[in-house]
């Protein structure tokens, strides 16, 4: 259900064009974001699942992994393979990317 940094890291090495969601807020997103990383805030993620693939694993991600996990067991339940970011983008600038930033 969870993923770390490093494990979505090798995953995107071997497949760029992954589905990343973001469920943060949009004024989170413009602080710091992920590169190709899809924005659909936790409060309007039902309204927009039809936007979701469901052929592919998502990836999903938060600031810390709290809203992520959520949305991942919820997705899972809807019949989606959802991954959850553990620890957030603050988990992946620490440990994977600095350059992202943090917040």
């Amino acid at each position: 259900m969870e993923i770390s940094p490093q494990q979505l890291a090798e995953i995107f090495q071997q497949d760029p064009h992954l589905f990343m969601l973001d469920v943060r807020e949009p004024w989170e997103v413009k602080k710091v974001s992920l590169k190709g990383a899809v924005n659909i805030p936790l409060s309007d993620l039902i309204a927009r699942q039809t936007e979701l693939p469901l052929e592919r694993p998502l990836y999903v991600v938060c600031h810390h992994g709290v809203r992520s996990l959520k949305v991942a067991l919820f997705l899972r339940e809807q019949g989606y393979e959802a991954y959850s970011l553990k620890g957030g983008i603050d988990a992946w600038a620490r440990d994977v990317d600095p350059s992202v930033g943090f917040y």
